[in-house]
């Protein structure tokens, strides 16, 4: 037995020991030193990825002068998610997830448009197809639960991604959509910057007003099907405890060994029946 237990790659015994924490979203992900790697290896379930179009090339920087032409979104973010969920799937770790276990998450790929997003939807939908197999997609009315997301942020054209009848992204929506008509599918998510709407930075106790604002907006997006992200919060536990109570999806952070260490030491919400 100990014999046969050499043989278990190292790598493999580490992943499979890194607890998915699905309300962990790394921000700016790309600038970490291993773009998505960090980010699974703290168990985040949820990445961000800035993206350009240049000369055909879906390119990840937050700028334009940070642009590499190796920095791909298919080569940082497409591929790898794409290999671990065939591996779980080979190994039966997760019937095909990105993270192993009997009942794993999905896994949230927020894609910022940062211009012309007409012009990076287009290519995008060219390039998804490959990555199918993986991919939560709506095809002919029909929705398919897949091992990664795609939503949309940034600048987001809305009509052209509606319109598809084969659509394999959604769609990041504000607080002014709140009350939309739109189904959960096409507008998984409702994002919004923290300093817009609230005054609090995380000093001392948070106004009564603005928690029972803050509650109000999370019921508001789950009695239509939407999870719920702020950018811009202050990086620190005091907020982050009000963002976790209130039951935001994403608690956005730059800091993942942080947020991992706060979320572990969360009680878990109680299971729906």
């Amino acid at each position: 037995l100990l014999l046969f237990s050499c043989w278990i790659p190292i790598g493999q015994l580490v992943a499979d020991e890194v607890v998915p924490r699905p309300r962990a979203h790394a921000h700016n992900d790309y600038y970490h030193t291993r773009p998505l790697l960090d980010a699974l290896s703290h168990g985040f379930c949820s990445v961000e990825a800035d993206v350009y179009l240049v000369d055909g090339k879906l390119l990840v920087a937050h700028s334009r002068f940070e642009l590499k032409p190796e920095k791909t979104l298919e080569r940082l973010y497409l591929d790898p998610l794409l290999k671990r969920v065939r591996d779980h799937t080979v190994a039966g770790l997760g019937g095909g997830r990105v993270f192993p276990g009997s009942k794993p998450p999905p896994f949230t790929l927020l894609v910022d448009f940062k211009t012309n997003g007409a012009g990076i939807d287009k290519r995008l939908q060219q390039v998804l197809p490959r990555y199918k197999e993986m991919l939560t997609h709506v095809e002919d009315g029909q929705f398919y639960q897949g091992a990664v997301t795609i939503v949309i942020s940034g600048d987001r054209p809305r009509q052209q991604i509606a319109t598809r009848t084969t659509r394999y992204v959604g769609i990041d929506g504000r607080l002014g959509d709140l009350e939309s008509t739109e189904p959960a599918h096409l507008l998984p998510l409702i994002s919004d910057r923290w300093t817009s709407h609230f005054r609090w930075r995380g000093i001392g106790p948070m106004p009564a007003e603005e928690q029972l604002k803050l509650k109000n907006i999370v019921k508001q997006a789950h009695d239509k099907g939407r999870r719920v992200r702020f950018w811009a919060t202050p990086e620190n536990p005091a907020l982050w405890l009000e963002l976790y109570n209130a039951g935001v999806d994403l608690i956005n952070t730059d800091k993942l060994a942080e947020l991992e260490k706060f979320l572990a030491g969360q009680k878990p919400a109680p299971e729906k029946p």
